[in-house]
């Protein structure tokens, strides 16, 4: 961190200084307008200023790289600047020393330049042969003192080569005079193009899959630059060949930030990408802005008056402004994506929510929502079962699913996770922090409807199931109140027909004298057998041991009948305590419907029958050891015994689960749990039990 400020203590008063003086120079004290200024105001200051606000922010080496390649092109500029303004300075003695500093500054340039492309983006490249070629880079600057004594004449930088070639050098040992062209070549930093080219080709095209990927938008700038810097040297100078090559230097901060934003170039780590992305952009956005605006006036100043000069800034500024404000827009949707559009997005998403009543529909126009708002290339939302898993099936998509979801969100509401939101890839670029946060927003906002939807379609579901069940419960009583007409007909009725014509043929033969004690007797007999039957009928209604003796007793009552051997299990507190009248018929009566499917369907050699209180419920299980209900027709959930179960039990609002009913030969358990207010002892007159 501190190498880093001291770096950007040395490096940015250089730059602005020899950029200053750059301008000034050029621009105001010249005697006529200079195309030349171009060059440092187009090229070198967005370049220098994007590398100063990189140091602030990055620790990696080819931030460094950048820092000072823009800080040697600023320096190497105001060189070239001093000996035009100056020209007199060559037949000075001592300039063969003074022109080894833009020398310096052409190699530093260079070299620095080459290091920051080869090794893009942290710096510090994967294989040891590349790390040894970036300090064989700096070999050309470590040469350039050399050529004070190895070159005869003056070597000036590259661009203005022949310009020396006429300058004798006085500090040339004539011993050395053997190494002059190997120490120009290599002062002139070709050998180290070369290598570096070799690094960058390596690495873009033979590399890791995840390093081609982080490096080659920059190599492609990167041969750009070599092709257009190179034409400048072997061609006649050319206006449009010049204009190319500031592009193309304007284009290496463009690609920087986009390596930030995609990749973390520079170690600019995750969390700060969007905030340093925007604000480099901004940066650079002002200083092309402020570039563009005084270039007119500076390059047509020798041909302008000071109010021309006024008027032509003003106008220029004004023109550009919404250019300006566009690049601005952009940069910000290409970080935080479409606000205005997300934003609209999440506008008509509430509306839609609150129209939306059907699940199906709801989660497909919120599938629909978050890939427009996301350009995503397909949404699907999954929602949980209720073990938590999520659904196979989808309930909601947009778009053709291919690949694995590459971000998702989970729909949360009360702690409780309701489903899942994924996301295939984006049509362009990757999303953005912003837009997984979006991502998230979204997901939170329909939690809520999602939840609500889903209340009203399990609402929909228990009214629906409770009308039903209110229809089996009045089917049930009508037939039972007709089993009842039919036994009261068929049976007792008919008897009691059968006694009282007996009864009149006792009168009619007691008349006669004909009576015998015999047929009296009979008659006693078919009177008490009548009162036998009423009683069993009664029994089936409501059985009298129920209300006398409790729950345990009437099931042990009913077991000696039972067609198969039936064990009860209670301990000495359920025995003893009374319950609800509702508790104990409904306990009675799911036990009673248990064993008759059992009797008749099960196909069983035993049964049985635990009874437990705790936790403030009556548990009541009824097991066998028969072929299961699920091997069963007559038996099923929808009708039969076990609806009638459910039935009564949610009338308390119990619970009934049935376990073995898919499995043949598994045997069949069902269990009851019964809410129990509070004994019921008091309110029969006993004594409660302990």
């Amino acid at each position: 961190m501190l190498r880093r400020w001291g770096w950007l203590a040395a490096l940015a008063p250089l730059g602005a200084a020899s950029l200053l003086y750059v301008v000034i120079a050029r621009g105001f004290l010249a005697g006529a307008a200079d195309p030349a200024l171009a060059w440092p105001l187009l090229g070198i200051l967005p370049l220098f200023a994007f590398s100063m606000w990189l140091l602030t922010a990055s620790t990696a080496r080819s931030a460094l790289f950048l820092a000072w390649a823009a800080t040697a092109m600023a320096a190497g500029s105001a060189y070239e600047t001093f000996m035009l303004t100056n020209p007199d300075v060559i037949r000075e003695p001592w300039y063969p020393i003074f022109n080894l500093l833009g020398l310096a500054a052409s190699t530093v340039a260079s070299a620095a330049f080459v290091s920051m492309f080869a090794t893009f983006p942290t710096g510090i490249p994967e294989r040891r042969w590349q790390r040894i070629s970036v300090w064989l880079f700096w070999v050309p600057v470590v040469a350039v003192p050399f050529t004070l004594l190895v070159v005869p004449h003056v070597l000036t930088v590259e661009v203005h080569a022949g310009q020396g070639a006429d300058i004798p050098n006085p500090f040339a040992l004539p011993a050395l005079a053997w190494a002059g062209p190997i120490v120009t070549w290599i002062a002139y930093s070709w050998p180290a193009v070369f290598l570096a080219l070799a690094v960058l080709v390596s690495r873009t095209f033979f590399g890791d899959p995840e390093v081609r990927v982080r490096t080659r938008p920059m190599a492609w700038v990167t041969f750009a630059i070599v092709v257009s810097y190179s034409l400048t040297l072997f061609l006649p100078e050319d206006i449009m060949l010049s204009a190319a090559v500031l592009v193309i230097l304007t284009a290496v901060p463009l690609v920087a930030i986009h390596g930030i934003l995609r990749y973390g170039a520079f170690d600019v780590a995750a969390e700060d990408r969007a905030r340093f992305v925007t604000r480099s952009a901004d940066v650079l956005t002002t200083v092309l802005y402020g570039i563009a605006v005084v270039a007119p006036a500076v390059l047509l100043a020798g041909s302008l008056t000071p109010l021309g000069i006024a008027f032509l800034t003003a106008l220029v500024a004004v023109a550009l402004l919404p250019v300006r404000g566009w690049l601005q827009r952009w940069f910000h949707r290409l970080v935080f994506g479409d606000r205005d559009r997300q934003l609209a997005m999440l506008s008509e998403l509430g509306a839609e929510l609150e129209r939306s009543a059907d699940p199906g529909e709801l989660l497909t126009q919120l599938a629909a929502a978050v890939a427009d708002g996301l350009g995503a290339s397909w949404v699907r939302i999954r929602l949980a079962a209720t073990d938590g898993a999520l659904a196979a099936s989808p309930a909601g998509v947009a778009g053709d699913v291919v690949g694995e979801p590459v971000e998702a969100a989970d729909l949360v509401h009360a702690d409780e996770v309701l489903g899942r939101i994924e996301v295939g890839k984006r049509h362009r670029e990757e999303y953005s922090d912003a837009e997984r946060a979006l991502l998230r927003t979204v997901a939170g906002q329909a939690a809520a409807s999602v939840a609500n939807v889903r209340l009203t379609a399990r609402l929909a579901e228990q009214l629906a199931e409770l009308t039903a069940s209110r229809e089996r419960l009045v089917a049930a009583q009508d037939d039972e109140r007709r089993r009842l007409e039919r036994d009261l007909h068929d049976g007792i009725q008919q008897d009691i027909v059968a006694q009282i014509a007996g009864l009149r043929l006792a009168r009619n033969r007691l008349e006669r004298g004909q009576l015998g004690t015999a047929e009296l007797s009979e008659l006693q007999q078919q009177a008490r057998q009548t009162l036998t039957d009423l009683r069993e009928l009664a029994h089936g209604i409501h059985p009298p041991v129920l209300s006398d003796n409790g729950l345990v007793a009437a099931i042990e009552s009913g077991a000696a009948r039972f067609p198969i051997p039936l064990t009860v299990h209670a301990d000495a507190r359920v025995r003893t305590e009374r319950y609800p009248d509702d508790v104990e018929t409904t306990a009675y009566y799911v036990v009673r419907e248990a064993l008759a499917n059992t009797a008749k369907h099960a196909h069983a050699s035993q049964a049985t029958v635990a009874l437990a209180r705790t936790d403030g419920r009556l548990h009541v299980s009824i097991r066998d050891d028969g072929c299961g209900l699920g091997a069963v027709s007559p038996v099923s959930n929808a009708s039969g015994g076990l609806a009638n179960i459910r039935d009564r039990v949610a009338v308390l609002r119990g619970t009934v689960r049935i376990s073995g009913a898919g499995l043949s030969g598994a045997g069949t358990t069902v269990d009851v749990d019964l809410p129990v207010r509070g004994s019921a002892a008091a309110d029969r007159g006993a004594p409660q039990s302990p």
